[in-house]
């Protein structure tokens, strides 16, 4: 296993905020930073050299990896093929293949399903007809999802009777998809968990999640009793699937916490939403640990440094409210740099840690 020193660089493909918050944190650890993105972004904020290319433009991948010493992702809505064939040139971690099965809804369900994973049951769609075959044997409601490029409640379409079939086939303009079975659940919460490239791992307490039109709104830790007493086996099935994939980097699983124990949601293959409470509220943030990871450095303790964390996402105009939240004093205030706000924009976050 080699280590990179301080002083080697880092390429991140992706110049938003997650990004822009592993520059931080590779900065403190000495590292240098090095983005790709077709326009500038926040992460543009620290880094040390810029890249403008497409994320499938095969040379500028190329020169660009050429200039690091390690290449990692911050979202995995881009094309595989093309990461998949910088690896050749430099180390990509997490791997291409992490970054295929993550961003196929069928790839990625099955995959889990595999290792002993429980999903909400599902039926490809890949046209009207299967629609229409996929309510019969699912019923309603029900949720129709792209196979690929959804996220924050993207690329979706609610069922509530088989009558609005023709309305959400039309929504995600016929593309192939998943219909979903709402199941009955209490909470929503998420494994974040960290692994070396020698296999080690480590993984945060589950944040219990709220989203708010498809999207985060707030993750609190500690979470409710139902979650916290499906952790262990959550936790585990993050590992297989950590263990399977030889992943190295931060991983997230999706879960949601139902009568029969978890039901997993999605997998992301990168740092989260979910763990941004661990940059005050954990010893090592995961973007630290991400950092460790692909560096080859040991990773670091995941315990919690307050009571009571919660993480606020500031979305659209909640981002005007930064006078009042940087007064506040139990409030760490993130803001991503971002010019415009529009509704369902993520502009930043607050953190509140209790250590009373």
């Amino acid at each position: 296993m080699k280590t990179l020193p301080p002083g080697s660089t880092i390429g991140i493909i992706g110049a938003g905020q997650l990004g822009r918050m592993l520059g931080v944190a590779a900065a403190q650890l000495g590292y240098r930073i090095h983005v790709l993105a077709p326009a500038p972004g926040p992460a543009c904020d620290v880094n040390n050299a810029f890249t403008q290319a497409a994320y499938d433009d095969p040379q500028a991948l190329a020169t660009f990896a050429q200039s690091v010493d390690v290449v990692t992702y911050e979202f995995e809505n881009i094309e595989a093929a093309p990461i998949a064939a910088i690896a050749d040139i430099m180390p990509v971690r997490p791997s291409a293949r992490a970054l295929t099965i993550a961003q196929n809804r069928v790839e990625e369900k099955s995959f889990v399903e595999n290792l002993g994973g429980r999903a909400a049951p599902w039926r490809e769609v890949n046209s009207r007809t299967d629609l229409d075959t996929a309510i019969a044997e699912l019923g309603t409601p029900a949720i129709l999802k792209t196979v690929r490029f959804g996220y924050d409640g993207k690329g979706q379409a609610r069922l509530h009777s088989a009558d609005d079939a023709d309305a959400a086939w039309d929504a995600i303009k016929g593309s192939p998809a998943i219909l979903e079975a709402f199941v009955p659940f209490e909470h929503e919460f998420s494994i974040v968990l960290a692994r070396g490239m020698d296999g080690a791992m480590v993984s945060y307490p589950p944040p219990h999640n709220e989203h708010k039109d498809g999207i985060l709104a707030r993750s609190t830790v500690p979470a409710p009793a139902p979650v916290a007493a499906q952790w262990t086996e959550a936790a585990a099935l993050a590992g297989r699937v950590a263990d399977a994939l030889d992943y190295v980097g931060v991983l997230t699983l999706e879960f949601f916490a139902g009568k029969d124990g978890p039901v997993f949601n999605e997998m992301a293959p990168r740092v989260h939403n979910s763990g941004h409470w661990t940059i005050e509220g954990a010893v090592t943030s995961q973007f630290e640990n991400h950092v460790r990871a692909i560096c080859g450095l040991p990773l670091g303790e995941t315990a919690v440094t307050g009571n009571h964390v919660e993480m606020e996402n500031l979305i659209g105009e909640d981002a005007r409210r930064w006078p009042e939240l940087v007064a506040e004093a139990e409030a760490h205030l993130h803001l991503y740099g971002k010019g415009e706000i529009r509704p369902g924009r993520k502009m930043g976050h607050v953190t509140r840690v209790r250590r009373d």
